[in-house]
């Protein structure tokens, strides 16, 4: 009888363990698969012959308001109005290195949340990244490389 009790117990703590650490596994999964990464695009950086000629044409043909930095589209927060965002358009020289270590003619800045977290999940999946975290009065940016080495720039804007 002590023997049957036993097994019993055994069985039954065995399935509870194993219950409760498939559920804590579980959870973990569904915050990371939950966690937002990339809400929206935050830039578009391309190289050209001469920067201050592209503005000035997207300037006089489709009425960007340049900027030796080329221009922000402004737009609102589809949940909350109050709140402004900001998309870069920015035409660089030819010869910049900001683009290394990929050989693309251009880079695409993301906006996204959290940027530490992202950078530990990124790291936990063997993605490259090419710096550290960098802090400025408008946001937080890191860089990476996607599979075929293209850099991209990973931007947490400031509140």
């Amino acid at each position: 009888m002590k023997r049957t009790t036993l097994l019993v117990l055994l069985i039954t703590t065995s399935f509870l363990f194993g219950f409760a650490f498939k559920t804590i596994i579980s959870n973990h999964k569904t915050e990371l698969s939950n966690m937002k990464k990339v809400t929206g695009i935050g830039g578009v950086f391309f190289k050209c012959k001469d920067p201050k000629a592209v503005n000035e044409w997207y300037k006089t043909h489709l009425g960007f308001e340049t900027t030796p930095y080329g221009t922000s589209f402004e737009w609102r927060d589809i949940d909350d109005s109050s709140k402004k965002g900001l998309t870069q358009w920015n035409p660089f020289p030819e010869t910049t290195k900001y683009f290394d270590p990929s050989e693309k003619e251009f880079m695409i800045n993301y906006r996204v949340e959290n940027l530490e977290a992202l950078v530990e999940e990124l790291k936990k999946q063997n993605v490259t990244i090419v710096d550290k975290i960098e802090t400025y009065d408008y946001g937080k940016f890191v860089h990476i490389l996607d599979l075929e080495g293209n850099k991209i720039e990973l931007w947490e804007p400031a509140e």
